[in-house]
C-alpha cells in the first residue's frame, strides 16, 4: 500500500493505494493568485505529478471530482482539461459548487485511478 502524507497536516494522506486503485484527495493550486486557467493547469499538473510518482499515468484515471469556487468557472477548466485528456480516455467526472475552497483557490480536485 502506498501512502504519501501532506507534509503540513499530518492527519491525511495525497494519495492512498488500496488494492491497486490509487485514491487522491484534496489537490489544490499552489499559486491562488492565479487564474482559473492558471490554477487548473496547476492542479492537472500535480496530480499527473503524482500519479507518475505512484506508477501510474492520466490514461489511468477513472474518476475526477472538481470543487469549484464558482461554476461559471466550467468552460475556462475544460479548456485545460483537453490538454490532458483526450476523447480516447475521458474518465468519469462531476463538478460541485463549494462556498469557500480558502483564499483565492478557486478550485479543488480528488482523483481516482488504477495502478498501471
Amino acid at each position: 500500500m502506498i501512502t504519501r502524507s501532506l507534509p503540513y497536516e499530518g492527519l491525511l494522506h495525497e494519495i492512498v493505494e488500496h488494492n491497486r486503485v490509487l485514491y487522491l484527495g484534496g489537490i489544490v493550486p499552489e499559486d491562488a493568485g492565479l487564474d482559473m486557467t492558471g490554477q487548473a493547469d496547476d492542479v492537472l499538473r500535480q496530480l499527473k505529478t503524482l500519479l507518475d510518482g505512484a506508477g501510474s499515468d492520466l490514461s489511468c484515471v477513472l474518476q475526477v471530482t472538481i470543487f469549484m469556487a464558482d461554476l461559471a468557472d466550467k468552460a475556462a477548466f475544460n479548456e485545460v482539461w483537453k490538454r490532458y485528456f483526450t476523447a480516447n480516455h475521458l474518465p468519469a467526472r462531476a463538478a460541485v459548487g463549494v462556498a469557500d475552497l480558502g483564499p483565492g483557490v478557486r478550485l479543488e480536485l480528488t482523483a481516482t485511478a488504477a495502478r498501471r
